[in-house]
């Protein structure tokens, strides 16, 4: 399923209609309001706006969490791993850790089969892949996007 990019204006657009209603809400100017969420992304704190898309409506049934090792950790083969994982479409998460793992990715897929091909043509394929552990995910219990404002 497409989205048209005329979709993904819409859906920024309707953010600053809720920061509308929210000031509203809680007794704000709304320009006042506006304000501090344009400077807050000039400022870097708001790296962007999203929808977030139910991955089984939009096909992808499958979430897997893949552990990398690679041959070596010298920067410039971090980066080409790094580079190569960056033009991959199923992965939507790349995590460079400190420890056992050099990577863990968070690779979505329509079905197995597509997860498999993908394992054996792009993933094990990456530029200095030692070796590859995979756990697929039986169920998602919290996710959550950004980090804790607030009370929360």
């Amino acid at each position: 399923m497409a989205i048209a990019s005329t979709v993904v204006v819409l859906i920024a657009w309707a953010s600053l209609s809720e920061i509308d209603q929210i000031a509203r809400s809680q007794g704000q100017v709304i320009a006042g309001a506006r304000t501090q969420v344009i400077q807050s992304a000039n400022d870097g704190v708001i790296e962007g706006y999203h929808a977030q898309l139910n991955p089984a409506r939009m096909g992808y049934t499958i979430t897997v969490f893949a552990m990398v090792s690679l041959r070596s950790q010298a920067e410039s083969d971090l980066r080409q791993f790094e580079e190569h994982i960056a033009k991959l479409a199923p992965v939507r998460e790349c995590h460079m850790l400190n420890g056992e793992i050099d990577f863990v990715l968070k690779i979505v897929a329509r079905d197995l089969q597509e997860f498999q091909e993908f394992l054996t043509t792009s993933l094990t394929t990456a530029p200095h892949v030692a070796g590859v552990k995979t756990s697929l995910t039986i169920r998602t219990s919290k996710n959550l996007p950004g980090v804790p404002v607030g009370d929360e």
